[in-house]
Order: structure tokens, then C-alpha cells, then sequence
């Protein structure tokens, strides 16, 4: 995948074992969408109890996904901000033929959750489309394709997806997305082989 100007972690074996939990994957989620937030704000947005968010928030720290917001809140209430604005997992072939099948396991959960999330944030568009305005109906995309390609055509292909969407975050940090129409935009990247059967 391109480098990008915004922090992305790599999971290795150890990382991705500490936030294969669904709880800790919709946390990190809220907090890269929302921005920083405590336990209880959490709670409130995720429908859990603040027990719940507080321990997994705690375990999130403790290997390097979340950190406390500084110069906020109080001993009693602590607010906590994303350490970076996305993960990724670099060779899934590591971890699919990992000899440790909690790591095995971990990744199947963590795709598994990130299939999940996709699939209700698309039912929520889908049941609210009528609410947005025209310009925002036509600016959105529901579509699909099938390509017969090579290992290699597909992997350039993500590759060239990927440096695409890095240009359009470019532009907004460069100020071109202050335009107060601008609103927070979805893509859904999926792409895998299918057998003719």
C-alpha cells in the first residue's frame, strides 16, 4: 500500500492479538471518526456500559492504539484520542499461515468486524439517502465489477486505487476540503477472486 501523509500502524502478531476484540475494533473506529472522546461519551455513542469502554480503552493503551487527550478533562474523567488515524495489515499471507491460530483467529475477527461495520454503514446510507440533498445523492456510488485479472494486475490496482483516494486526502489537508458543504465521505474498498463455479 502507498505511504500516506497520515499515521498508519502495521499490525504485527502481538498488536493485532490485543485488538482483535470487537469492542476495542468499534472503539478505535469511534475515535478515528469523532475525535476524542472519554469513556462514558463512548459508552453513550457505542450503546455500552462505561465499565466496558473504560477496561478496553485501558487495554488499548497499554499496546499503543489510543492515548490520553492532554490538557483535558479531569483525574475523574480522563479523555482518550486515537495514536493513529488508521491500521492496516501489510502481508496477510503472514498471518493467514501463521503457526499460532490465535493469530489466525485475530485476523479472521478483525475482517470479520471491519465486513460488519461496512455492511450497517451502508444500510444506514441506504435507509437515510432520502434526508440528503440531490447533490449528495449523485455524488454517492452503490456499484460493483468483475475483472479477470493476474495476482499482480490486482495488486496494482489497489495500489492505484489507494494513491487516488491518498490525492483526494491531500487536498483536503491543503484547505480545499473547508468548504462547509464538505461532509465526512465513505469508501468501502473490497476486492477478491471469485471462482467461475
Amino acid at each position: 500500500m502507498p505511504e500516506s501523509r497520515h499515521t498508519v500502524r502495521t499490525l504485527d502478531p502481538r498488536s493485532l492479538r490485543a485488538l482483535a476484540h470487537p469492542l476495542r475494533i468499534r472503539i478505535l473506529r469511534a475515535l478515528g471518526e469523532y475525535g476524542p472522546a472519554t469513556a462514558s461519551r463512548l459508552a453513550d455513542r457505542l450503546d455500552e456500559s462505561s465499565g466496558a469502554t473504560s477496561y478496553h480503552l485501558r487495554q488499548l493503551a497499554a499496546y499503543g492504539f489510543v492515548e490520553e487527550e492532554t490538557g483535558r478533562g479531569t483525574a475523574r474523567e480522563r479523555w482518550w484520542k486515537a495514536a493513529h488515524q488508521g491500521t492496516r495489515v501489510d502481508d496477510v499471507e503472514t498471518f493467514v499461515r501463521h503457526p499460532d491460530p490465535e493469530v489466525r483467529g485475530a485476523l479472521d475477527l478483525l475482517l470479520h468486524e471491519t465486513a460488519t461495520v461496512h455492511a450497517h454503514e451502508l444500510g444506514t446510507w441506504l435507509g437515510t439517502h432520502h434526508d440528503w440533498p440531490d447533490e449528495w445523492r449523485r455524488a454517492s456510488e452503490l456499484g460493483d465489477f468483475t475483472l479477470r485479472l493476474t495476482p499482480e494486475l490486482a495488486r496494482e490496482l489497489n495500489d492505484r486505487i489507494h494513491e487516488l483516494i491518498e490525492s483526494y486526502r491531500e487536498r483536503a489537508e491543503d484547505g480545499r476540503g473547508d468548504d462547509e458543504r464538505a461532509e465526512r465521505y465513505r469508501i468501502h474498498l473490497h476486492g477478491f477472486p471469485r471462482s467461475d463455479g
